[in-house]
């Protein structure tokens, strides 16, 4: 093994492995708009950034063409993907399909204590909204579903869900940039009194409302019409 192969091996921070390390770093860059729609990415460009080998880097550009996250355009090119009104529709129509689900699963799995986690992730997401924080609307938003999926207990579907995020993160910072985040509303209030009472019903009502208004919002900043329907 050469000493590249070596270092490379080497685990960081808590016990996590290089290629693991780069992987994440690399896919919050993508989820929450870092690394902007039509960006390309390079190996090399990518070492440099992050102070990694270029193991760790391709097997984390690996696993993102394979979930999605990035495309392979050809001729060693990989670029963030950009979407169009039919990536849009085809991505709310998935979204649609599962997120309400996990939402009523998440209902039988509330505890007082689960909803008091979610509240307090509403209310730090409001107070991004107010200030005008892109970067904490984006985190709390996703935080706020990534906690809400979790209390449902269905990994398969939750994994589904996480791939079609890593999907329209981009486009969703492009579209804070236009109009702000004070335009960018959500059901989350409805979503947390549909918990308390225990409806499943209305919790998947208003997570099918919640997904509806996020992807016409990202198809508004395409200039689009998107289909919701």
């Amino acid at each position: 093994m050469n000493l590249q192969a070596e270092q490379e091996k080497v685990v960081t921070g808590a016990g996590v492995p290089a290629h693991e390390q780069v992987y994440r770093t690399l896919r919050e860059q993508i989820l929450f708009g870092e690394l902007e729609p039509g960006q390309p990415v390079t190996i090399q460009g990518l070492t440099e950034q992050l102070a990694a080998g270029m193991t760790p880097v391709r097997e984390a550009l690996r696993r993102l063409i394979a979930e999605g996250a990035l495309e392979f355009m050809g001729n060693r090119r990989i670029c963030v993907p950009v979407l169009n009104a039919s990536a849009v529709s085809e991505l709310t129509v998935a979204r649609k399909a599962l997120e309400p689900e996990l939402a009523r699963m998440a209902v039988a799995k509330a505890t007082p204590a689960r909803i008091a986690t979610l509240r307090d992730t509403d209310r730090r997401l409001d107070r991004a909204i107010a200030r005008g924080d892109v970067r904490g609307y984006l985190e709390e938003n996703y935080r706020f579903h990534a906690e809400l999926n979790a209390m449902a207990e269905a990994p398969i579907l939750t994994t589904l869900v996480e791939g079609l995020w890593l999907r329209f993160g981009p486009s969703l910072r492009v579209v804070c940039g236009l109009f702000g985040t004070r335009n960018l509303p959500d059901m989350h209030k409805d979503l947390l009194i549909a918990l308390e009472r225990g409806d499943s019903a209305a919790a998947a009502r208003a997570m099918e409302g919640d997904v509806v208004q996020g992807m016409s919002q990202i198809g508004a900043g395409l200039g689009e019409s998107i289909d919701t329907a």
